[in-house]
C-alpha cells in the first residue's frame, strides 16, 4: 500500500471516502516507522512510555476491535491482545515492525470487505463487542471512529518520529 495517496478531493461517497482516508493512514503510519533501527521501535522518548512499535501493535488491535469484532461480531482471539493487565500498550521480544506493518494491512483488507457487505447505516451485529442490539454503533459510526483513532495516533508518530531523528511531514 505504499503507493496510496490522499484519497480524491471530488469523492463524495461516506463509506468509500472513509475507507480511502484509512488506506492512506495506514500508510502514513508505516512511512512513520520504516527505516527506524529496531532499538529506535522499541525505546519511547516521551513521558507515556509508549514505543512506535507499541503504537502500531494498538493500531492493528484497534482495527480488529471495532470492525471485526464489533462490526462483524467475528471472533477474535485476543481483542485486547495489544495491553497488558492494566491497560499499558505491549509488544513481545518476538514481534516485529514487519510482521506488525504486514498485520495492519491484513486489518485494513479485511475492514474493506467486512464494509463492502454492508450499508454505511447499518448496525453492528450483536454477540461480539457488543452484547445487545441496543449497544451497536453504525458502520458510518465505526468507520469515523477508526479513523480519527488512525489519524491522532499518526499525528503521535509525527511527533515521536520527530524526537528520534528530526524525520517530518507524511
Amino acid at each position: 500500500m505504499t503507493d496510496v495517496r490522499e484519497p480524491r478531493h471530488d469523492l463524495a461517497d461516506p463509506k468509500i471516502l472513509l475507507l480511502d482516508f484509512l488506506d492512506w493512514y495506514r500508510v502514513v503510519v508505516g512511512r512513520k516507522v520504516a527505516g527506524l533501527a529496531p532499538e529506535e521501535l522499541s525505546r519511547s522518548r516521551l513521558p507515556s512510555g509508549w514505543t512506535p512499535l507499541q503504537l502500531l501493535k494498538h493500531l492493528v488491535y484497534m482495527e480488529e476491535r471495532w470492525v471485526r469484532w464489533g462490526f462483524a461480531a467475528e471472533p477474535v482471539p485476543h481483542p485486547w491482545g495489544d495491553q497488558d493487565d492494566e491497560g499499558r500498550w505491549q509488544v513481545g521480544p518476538e514481534e516485529t515492525v514487519d510482521a506488525l506493518l504486514a498485520a495492519m494491512d491484513l486489518a485494513g483488507a479485511r475492514t474493506r470487505e467486512i464494509a463492502s457487505r454492508a450499508e454505511f447505516g447499518d448496525h453492528a451485529a450483536a454477540g461480539g463487542r457488543f452484547a445487545t442490539e441496543s449497544d451497536c454503533p453504525t458502520l458510518g459510526w465505526i468507520l469515523t471512529h477508526v479513523l480519527q483513532e488512525y489519524a491522532r495516533h499518526a499525528g503521535q508518530m509525527d511527533v515521536a518520529r520527530e524526537l528520534i531523528d528530526g524525520t517530518v511531514g507524511e
